[in-house]
């Protein structure tokens, strides 16, 4: 997932000397591609800069909107664009570490700066002077001789302003930042909390033995969990942000998987880390804004800007691919419920009903009896340091050209963190990939992408990008093991940083991943094909013991595994998408109390016909960081509706060939380097040749589309 921090502009302006030789962030980094000096940022230099680099923007803003000169192109849009360096620069270094590595100073730090910085946009977009200038550009933007970049800046700008309420009376302007302050504050909350109580509700053993089942490394990583917290002669199981955990596809007990489940499901619903609350503010905020804005909700409002365009586009998708997931999913419930009663009559045992702790453990079985392997085998063949240079730098190599150097003369915010410097097929220089792959305590749960630097051809700046994800760590001098699972997130992420490394664009505001939710999200599953592809799985699936590759007849066991649980797997997701629509499709008026969150939640699954027991969403509300943080609100739809790009994509290489440089430059090309320079509607069609279709997908997932749905759904229009 790709995490956008502020809509606000690079820049070029300069710092004030005076503060610059105390503090870091007032100058340009002089380390290659700005790579952020972490070893002399200290937390009280946020602060100032975040303050200084607020009012030196307002103040480049201030001198465009008063400009006496007629509007132009380069003294109103482009030097829109080079306002705010300051500004830019300690807003994505802040961000970054914030999310990787915070702290309480840092939080404090957030907690007080993101109204602020809401309020610092509004500032600027409810300008009435400098839309003025924009909107007369517009209005004759057929007549100022511009090429299709600065067409499409052009009216990316002027849709912002729209969008930000530049036309309301001043009194609604008021009123919707007051909202925007207020959304800001709540979201901030919510994700504080939301990792306050991954952290406190981990689950703590003091018997091994109720963890029978987890692998010598698993074991390990309990432990290390627990002397972290000071927990010696314990165990514990960190909760990642997902309902269902990991762990529970080993664990032999079944009080002890209950335990795990229960934990995570009940997380941040109670005491002083309820999200609940947030959550009913959050969205009747939310719905007001959108009111105001001419929207009858705000998904309506969200979607409008992104590939779907409409909440009938996203609920029609969402429906039809819902009928044919729950169908797949009742299967496999049905084949686990027979294991199950299998077991128990052999154990003189009374079987019992299949629940959501049971599903992983038991798909588990009967994925090994189907296939003969389950993840415990394989996991040899994934060590972290085979996948990654083996897999994904390989791969990125056969596609594209590029390689990748590790600068271990370049310093990160923690030991762990690895950087790459990362070269073109000519030898020139891309730019550098930081890669922060464990979990802590004080970091966001889940995998996202994100940059320091963005690729800015305007000031000839180059990306600096960096992958997080939350692999367990082992205990000293134990090796990184992992399932498929954890491995195609990495491909996954992976692919969000190509998008942000291969971007050769001349405007910040349309570089890089500066794209809709349900685009960004293309590149990025797009890139997972390749972990399964029998080329490049076979280059980096090896027994990190002896080199061996992973036998043939696993590898293709594998591979025919991959299908099996989709039904489960699309179900859970689907849900949770349901789950977003239904709160951001609803009035100020329909928002529930605290109380009601759970019902509303529930509600809106019955209403969808997606409720089904054994399955749950893949995130209850009250930890369903996505639609209740800033960036994906409306939007965790996104992924299955850009993964029809995705697979169609993949259709496409392997119907020219597969994986070969020629493929990959012509993908790199037309969409990995284009950032938004078109609608995304367009830069596909211009690489795929038309309009994407759903069946690649459909095939993918081993899913079949109702008979009713599919003349219907033979073709994604984009919502138009």
């Amino acid at each position: 997932m790709k995490r956008s921090l502020l809509i606000l502009v690079a820049a070029v302006a300069l710092a004030a000397p005076a503060f610059a030789a105390q503090n870091p962030l007032f100058e340009k980094s002089p380390l290659p591609y700005q790579l952020p000096q972490f070893g002399k940022i200290k937390d009280s230099d946020f602060k100032p800069a975040f303050e200084a680099g607020m009012a030196q923007q307002l103040k480049e803003v201030d001198a465009i909107a008063k400009n006496p000169a007629a509007p132009t192109f380069d003294n109103t849009i482009v030097a829109l664009e080079k306002t705010g360096e300051l500004l830019t620069r300690t807003s994505k270094t802040f961000f970054n570490l914030n999310s990787s590595n915070t702290n309480d100073e840092r939080q404090k730090i957030e907690a007080e700066m993101s109204p602020r910085l809401a309020a610092h946009s509004d500032a600027i977009f409810m300008n009435p002077e400098l839309f003025a200038r924009v909107d007369q550009l517009y209005r004759k933007r057929d007549l100022l001789g511009l090429d299709s970049d600065g067409v499409q800046l052009l009216s990316r700008y002027h849709l912002l302003f729209l969008r930000a309420g530049a036309k309301l009376s001043d009194a609604d302007k008021t009123r919707l930042k007051e909202i925007n302050a207020q959304i800001s504050s709540l979201t901030t909350q919510f994700s504080q909390q939301l990792l306050k109580a991954a952290k406190d509700d981990a689950v703590v053993f003091d018997d091994v033995k109720a963890l029978d089942g987890l692998s010598p490394e698993e074991l390990g990583a309990a432990a290390e969990a627990a002397k972290a917290r000071n927990l010696n002669g314990k165990w514990v199981v960190t909760l990642q942000n997902t309902t269902t955990q990991a762990v529970l596809e080993n664990l032999k007990d079944r009080a002890t998987r209950e335990k795990i489940y229960r934990a995570s499901i009940s997380r941040a619903q109670s005491g002083d880390v309820d999200n609940r609350a947030l959550v009913a503010k959050i969205v009747a905020l939310r719905a007001e804004k959108a009111k105001l804005l001419g929207y009858p909700n705000f998904a309506a409002y969200a979607l409008e800007d992104e590939g779907a365009k409409t909440p009938a586009a996203v609920n029609k998708m969402l429906e039809n691919l819902g009928h044919a997931a729950l169908a797949q999913a009742k299967i496999e419930a049905a084949e686990i419920q027979t294991l199950i009663d299998a077991q128990a009559r052999a154990a003189h045992q009374k079987p019992f009903k299949l629940q959501p702790w049971d599903w992983a453990f038991y798909a588990g079985q009967v994925r090994k009896a189907k296939y003969s392997f389950d993840q415990g085998q394989v996991k040899p063949y994934f060590e972290l340091e085979h996948v990654l240079k083996d897999g994904l730098f390989y791969a990125a190599q056969e596609l594209y050209g590029v390689t990748f150097k590790e600068r271990k003369d370049l310093h990160a915010y923690r030991p762990d963190v690895r950087i790459f410097e990362v070269f073109d097929a000519d030898k020139s220089t891309i730019g550098l990939l930081l890669l922060d792959y464990f979990k802590r305590d004080n970091k966001n749960g889940g995998a996202w992408m994100d940059t320091y630097v963005d690729q800015v051809g305007l000031f000839d700046q180059k990306p600096v990008a960096i992958n997080n994800l939350n692999l367990p760590k082992p205990a000293e001098g134990q090796p990184v093991l992992m399932d498929f699972d954890e491995v195609t997130g990495m491909f996954h992420e992976f692919g969000h940083a190509l998008h942000g490394l291969f971007s050769k664009v001349k405007y910040p505001l349309i570089t890089g991943t500066s794209v809709p939710p349900d685009f960004v999200e293309f590149p990025s599953q797009f890139n997972e094909m390749w972990a399964r592809d029998p080329q490049i799985l076979a280059h980096f699936a090896k027994d990190y013991r002896t080199g061996e590759p992973m036998p043939k007849a696993l590898f293709e066991r594998v591979l025919a595994a991959q299908k099996y649980g989709e039904g489960y797997a699309t179900l859970e997701y689907l849900e949770a998408a349901t789950i977003d629509q239904a709160w951001h499709q609803i009035t100020a008026a329909q928002a529930p109390k605290t109380d009601g969150v759970m019902a509303f939640e529930q509600k809106a699954l019955d209403k969808a016909g997606l409720s089904y027991g054994p399955v749950p969403p893949r995130y209850h509300t009250p930890y369903f960081l996505h639609p209740f943080n800033e960036g994906y609100e409306a939007g965790y739809y996104a992924y299955i509706w850009s993964e029809v790009l995705a697979r169609d994509s993949g259709d496409w290489f392997y119907r020219h060939g597969g994986i070969s440089r020629a493929n990959g430059d012509f993908f790199r090309a037309k969409i990995l380097s284009r950032g938004r320079t078109m609608e995304p509607d367009v830069l596909f069609s211009q690489f795929y040749g038309g309009p994407p279709r759903i069946g690649p997908l459909l095939d993918y997932r081993g899913l079949s589309m109702p008979k009713s749905a599919k003349a219907k759904a033979s073709v994604v229009k984009a919502g138009r």
